[in-house]
C-alpha cells in the first residue's frame, strides 16, 4: 500500500480514482502545524527557533494519515506546486518522522501542475525530495510575518485604541491608498483647451481633424490655458486656407498578450468580468481542483497560483494543431510564441502560465457542467491561452494631413480598419476596438472650414485604486506573491482600514491614521524599495545566494530597536507627531498658508488628532469637555458636514411638501412631510359596554431618505431626490418568472430584488439609469436566497446533515455560521477564499472549544 498526502478532500478523492486501489490518498486540509497565537513563538535570541503547534482539528486527520503510514510501505506528498505547498510537505514530514514513522519508509514528494489522469500519473513516475531551501523561505517568510505582526500590532492596540493590526506587506498595500487619497486631497485642477476642427471637400465628404502646429509652433496639452487664447487661436484658423496634401496608409500589426499569470488573471478578471481577486482566485481553485464531468471529476485549468509566463511544449504542439484545425492555416504563427521576456518582476515559481489541460474541451462545450461564474471565468482562461499563440492582428492605419497655404498650420486626422482579425478571433479586444475609427475616401485638393470645435477641458486627480490596479502596483514595486495579492486586499478590507466605493478602495479615517502612525514611526518598514528588497532577499533564499537564518538577524537587530524606541512613547506624544505628519491633510490652512488649528468653537482651543476605540479617529478641541467640537478626520467630510449644518431646501416633493437635505448621525438625507393620514374611527370593547372611539395615529409624519455612499452631495438635485425617495420602484417585469423587479437602496448601497433573487449594484451612480435589460442580466447571475447585508460568501450545506454554511460580517469581524455556532476565522485567513473543508475545521474547532469549556465550568462547580 502507498499513502498519498494532498491538501485538499477534493483533490484527494479524484488522485485516488486515477491511482487505483495500490493507493491511499488523504487530505492535510491545509497546514498541519502554525506557529502559536502567543509571544515567544518565534525565539530571535535561539537562531529564530520556532515553535509549531498542531492544530487541534488537524488531530483528527492526522490519525487517519499515522494510521495510513503504519500500513503503507511509501509515502508519497502530492501538495501543491508551489512554496506553501513544500512547507506542507515538509511538516507532514516532520510530524511523522517525530511519531517514528518514516523510520524504514520510502519518503517522496512528487507535484502535479494540473489534476488530469496524465499529470498525475507523470507526477507519480517522476518523484523528486523536498527542497530544503524552499521551506528555508518559507520559514523565513513565517518567521518575519509573525515578528511584525507580534511587535506593531500590541502598541497600535496601546497608542492607537481600535486598531486592529499590521502586517508586513498589509501596510504598504494601506500605504499606497493612503498616499493616493492625499494626491486627490491635495490635488489643484488646471484648465485647458482643446481645438478640432470640422473640414468638407468638393463632395461634400466630412472629417474631424486635431490642430497639431499653429503658427509653425508644435500644439501641446496647455497650449491654450484659457479661453483667450483659445478664441486667438481660432480667428488664426479662420484667416487660413487649407489643402489635404498627404493621404498615406501603413498597416500596423496588435500582438497578442501572453497567458495569464495570477496576477494578470485578477487584473483581467476584475475589468473584464466585475470580479474582485478573492473571488477570481476562489473561482479558478475550483476550475483547477476539478468539475464533475459526466461521473468524472476533471480539472480544467492548470495552477492557478504562478508568475510563469511560459507555456509547456506540449501544450503549445496541441494549441497550434487546434488552432489549424479551427481557423486555418493563417491564424498559425510561423514560429511558437514566448513570453518569457515578460516576466513579472521578482518572478521565481518554477510553474507555467495559466492554461486550459485540455485545448478540446471549449468553453461551449463544459458550459452545462459550470456556474454561471465558472464558464466566464474558464472561457477568459481558455481565450487568452489559446490567443496567445495565434498571429498578430493587422490593422490598415489611414492618416490624412491638412495643412494651411502658408505650410504653417497643420491638422491630422487617423484611423483604422482592421485587415486581418489574427488572434482577435478568439480573444476579443473591445475596449482597443472602440476606439478605432473608420476615414472617408478623401482626394488631396482643397477643403473648407466647416465648424471650429473649442473644448475646455480640467486636469483630473490620479483614479483611486481598484482591486486589478493595486495588483498591477503591488506587482510593479516587486511586493507580496501571486499567491498573496487576494489576502493582501480582503485583510484591508475587513479590518475596515479602507472600504470599496464604486469599486475603488477609500481609505478610512481609521486606515489614514494607522498608515500616518506607521509612516512616522515605522518609516524604514513601510518603503516600497525596503518592502520590494526583502522580498529580494526571500527569493535569494530560494536560489541558496542567502541564509535564512542571517536575513532573519540583519532585519530583527534594527526591527526590535525601533519597537523599542516606539514603545517608551506616550500616547500623546504619538498623536502629536501625527498632528504635524498629517497638518496639511486634515488642518485647514490659513490666508498666509500656514495650517491653522484655531478651535472654531471656542476660540481658544488649538484643535488636535484624537481617537476613540469605537468611533476611531476625529478632531477634537483641546479645551475637552468645556468645548466639545469634534469633526471628521477628513476635511472634505468636513466641509460637508459643515455644508449641512443648517437643512439644504431641495424644492417641493412629488406630494408638495417642501423636501430638504440634512446631515445626521449616520450620514446625509433627505427628509419630506408625508400627506397625513385620515383619522380612523374602531370600535373599542369594554366590559361595560360597545363604543366608538377616535383614535388619531401618533405616527411621525416625516420620512428619512438616506443618501447611498458614492453619492456627491452637491449631485442631489430636485429630480434624483425625488428618485431616491420614490424607492423601492418597479423597473419592469422579469420575462423567467413573471414577477416584478424592485430597485431599492438599503444600509449597503443599491439592490436589486426578485422574488428570491437579490443582486447588489456596484456602480452606486448606475442606481439613477438602470434600466429592464440590465436588471435581467444581473437578476439572472445573483444566486437564489435571500441577500443578507452580512453574508460575505454561502458555501452550501454540510455534508453531516445538509444544513447551510455560511461566511459572515460580524461586529467583531468575519466568522462562519453553521446552525446556531458561530466560528471565528482567523485574522491571517481570507474570508473569501474559504472553502467548505476549511470552514467545517473551523466549526468542529469551536464544538471542541465549546466542549471544553462546558467541562471546565462542572470542574469549578
Amino acid at each position: 500500500m502507498n499513502l498519498v498526502v494532498v491538501e485538499s478532500p477534493a483533490k484527494a478523492k479524484t488522485i485516488n480514482k486515477y491511482l487505483g486501489d495500490d493507493y491511499i490518498v488523504l487530505a492535510s486540509y491545509g497546514h498541519i502545524r502554525d506557529l502559536p497565537s502567543k509571544n515567544g513563538s518565534v525565539d530571535p535570541e535561539n537562531n529564530f527557533k520556532m515553535e509549531w503547534e498542531v492544530d487541534s482539528f488537524s488531530k483528527k486527520y492526522l490519525k487517519e494519515i499515522t494510521d495510513a503510514a503504519k500500513i503503507s510501505s511509501k509515502i508519497i506528498l502530492a501538495t501543491d506546486p508551489d512554496r506553501e505547498g513544500e512547507a506542507i510537505a515538509w511538516h507532514v514530514k516532520e510530524y511523522l518522522n517525530e511519531k517514528k514513522l518514516i523510520k524504514d519508509k520510502h519518503v517522496e514528494r512528487v507535484v502535479f501542475n494540473e489534476i488530469t489522469k496524465k499529470a498525475v500519473i507523470h507526477g507519480i513516475e517522476n518523484p523528486r525530495q523536498i527542497e530544503p531551501l524552499l521551506v528555508d523561505a518559507y520559514m523565513a517568510r513565517r518567521a518575519l510575518d509573525y515578528l511584525v505582526g507580534f511587535n506593531i500590532s500590541p502598541i497600535l492596540w496601546t497608542k492607537l485604541p481600535g486598531s486592529k493590526s499590521a502586517g508586513r506587506v498589509q501596510s504598504v498595500a494601506l500605504k499606497l491608498i493612503t498616499e493616493r487619497e492625499h494626491e486627490i486631497e491635495l490635488f489643484d485642477p488646471e484648465e485647458f483647451w482643446t481645438l478640432s476642427i470640422q473640414f468638407n471637400d468638393n463632395d461634400k465628404k466630412s472629417i474631424l481633424a486635431s490642430i497639431t502646429q499653429l503658427n509653425d509652433k508644435k500644439i501641446e496639452k496647455f497650449s491654450f490655458k484659457n479661453k483667450a487664447e483659445i478664441d486667438k487661436a481660432i480667428e488664426e484658423v479662420k484667416s487660413k486656407k487649407f489643402n489635404i496634401n498627404d493621404i498615406s496608409s501603413k498597416v500596423v500589426n496588435r500582438n497578442p498578450s501572453g497567458p495569464f499569470t495570477t496576477s494578470t488573471l485578477q487584473q483581467v478578471s476584475s475589468g473584464r468580468l466585475g470580479f474582485g481577486a478573492s473571488r477570481t482566485m476562489q473561482i479558478a481553485q475550483k476550475l483547477y481542483q476539478g468539475i464533475e464531468i459526466d461521473g468524472e471529476t476533471i480539472g480544467l485549468i492548470t495552477y492557478m497560483r504562478t508568475d510563469g509566463t511560459n507555456l509547456s511544449t506540449d501544450a503549445i504542439d496541441t494549441f497550434r494543431k487546434y488552432i489549424k484545425n479551427e481557423f486555418g492555416d493563417e491564424y498559425v504563427p510561423d514560429n511558437a510564441a514566448s513570453y518569457s521576456g515578460k516576466k513579472a518582476k521578482n518572478a521565481q515559481e518554477a510553474h507555467e502560465a495559466i492554461r486550459p489541460t485540455d485545448i478540446m474541451r471549449a468553453p461551449g462545450t463544459v458550459k452545462k457542467y459550470l456556474s454561471p461564474d465558472q464558464h466566464k471565468l474558464y472561457d477568459l482562461i481558455w481565450s487568452r491561452a489559446l490567443s496567445s499563440q495565434m498571429k498578430p492582428a493587422q490593422f490598415d492605419r489611414n492618416t490624412i494631413t491638412i495643412t494651411s497655404d502658408d505650410n504653417e498650420t497643420i491638422c491630422k486626422a487617423s484611423g483604422s480598419v482592421i485587415k486581418f482579425d489574427g488572434f482577435l478571433k478568439v480573444m476579443k479586444d473591445t475596449k482597443k476596438d472602440d476606439d478605432e475609427d473608420i476615414l472617408p475616401k478623401m482626394n488631396k485638393g482643397p477643403v473648407n472650414i466647416e465648424a471650429l470645435l473649442d473644448e475646455q477641458h480640467f486636469t483630473q486627480p490620479p483614479p483611486r485604486y481598484s482591486e486589478a490596479s493595486l495588483v498591477k502596483k503591488l506587482e510593479e514595486l516587486g511586493i507580496g506573491r501571486p499567491s498573496t495579492y487576494a489576502s493582501i486586499i480582503s485583510v484591508i478590507s475587513t479590518r475596515g482600514y479602507a472600504e470599496a466605493i464604486n469599486k475603488r478602495f477609500h481609505p478610512t479615517d481609521r486606515g489614514k491614521l494607522i498608515s500616518a502612525f506607521l509612516e512616522k514611526l515605522f518609516s524604514k518598514y513601510v518603503d516600497y524599495n525596503f518592502t520590494a528588497s526583502l522580498e529580494n532577499q526571500l527569493d535569494d533564499i530560494t536560489t541558496g545566494k542567502e541564509g535564512w537564518i542571517k536575513v532573519l538577524e540583519l532585519f530583527w537587530k534594527d526591527f526590535n530597536q525601533n519597537v523599542s524606541d516606539v514603545k517608551e512613547k506616550r500616547t500623546r506624544e504619538v498623536l502629536d507627531l501625527l498632528n504635524d505628519s498629517l497638518g496639511s491633510l486634515i488642518f485647514e490652512r490659513d490666508t498666509d498658508g500656514n495650517i491653522n488649528r484655531q478651535c472654531k468653537l471656542c476660540e481658544n482651543g488649538s484643535l488636535s488628532l484624537k481617537n476613540s476605540f469605537r468611533g476611531g479617529a476625529f478632531i477634537g478641541c483641546s479645551n475637552y469637555p468645556d468645548c466639545k467640537f469634534t469633526r471628521p478626520l477628513s476635511k472634505a467630510k468636513a466641509a460637508a458636514q459643515s455644508q449641512l449644518a443648517e437643512p439644504k431646501f431641495i424644492g417641493k416633493h412629488e406630494n408638495g411638501n417642501d423636501m430638504y437635505l440634512k446631515n445626521g448621525r449616520f450620514g446625509p438625507y433627505l427628509q419630506y412631510e408625508k400627506i397625513e393620514e385620515i383619522k380612523e374611527e374602531v370600535l373599542v370593547e369594554t366590559k361595560k359596554k360597545k363604543k366608538k372611539k377616535k383614535i388619531e395615529k401618533k405616527d411621525n409624519n416625516l420620512r428619512n431618505v438616506s443618501i447611498p455612499k458614492g453619492i456627491p452631495l452637491d449631485s442631489v438635485d430636485l429630480d434624483r431626490a425625488n428618485f431616491l425617495c420614490s424607492l423601492p420602484k418597479s423597473l419592469g417585469i422579469n420575462p423567467e418568472n413573471q414577477k416584478d423587479i424592485i430597485l431599492n437602496s438599503g444600509r449597503f448601497g443599491p439592490y436589486l430584488k426578485c422574488e428570491n433573487k437579490s443582486a447588489r449594484i456596484e456602480n452606486v451612480d448606475e442606481i439613477f439609469s438602470i434600466g429592464l435589460n440590465r436588471a435581467i442580466t444581473l437578476i439572472a447571475e445573483a444566486k437564489p436566497g435571500r441577500m443578507s447585508t452580512s453574508i460575505i460568501k454561502d458555501l452550501g450545506e454540510h455534508p453531516d446533515d445538509k444544513k447551510t454554511v455560511r461566511v459572515m460580517k460580524g461586529q467583531y469581524g468575519p466568522y462562519v455560521k453553521y446552525k446556531s455556532l458561530n466560528a471565528t476565522i482567523p485574522e491571517e485567513k481570507d474570508p473569501l477564499e474559504l472553502n467548505m473543508e476549511e470552514a467545517i475545521i473551523l466549526i468542529e474547532k469551536r464544538k471542541e472549544y465549546d466542549k471544553n469549556k462546558k467541562l471546565k465550568k462542572k470542574k469549578k462547580r
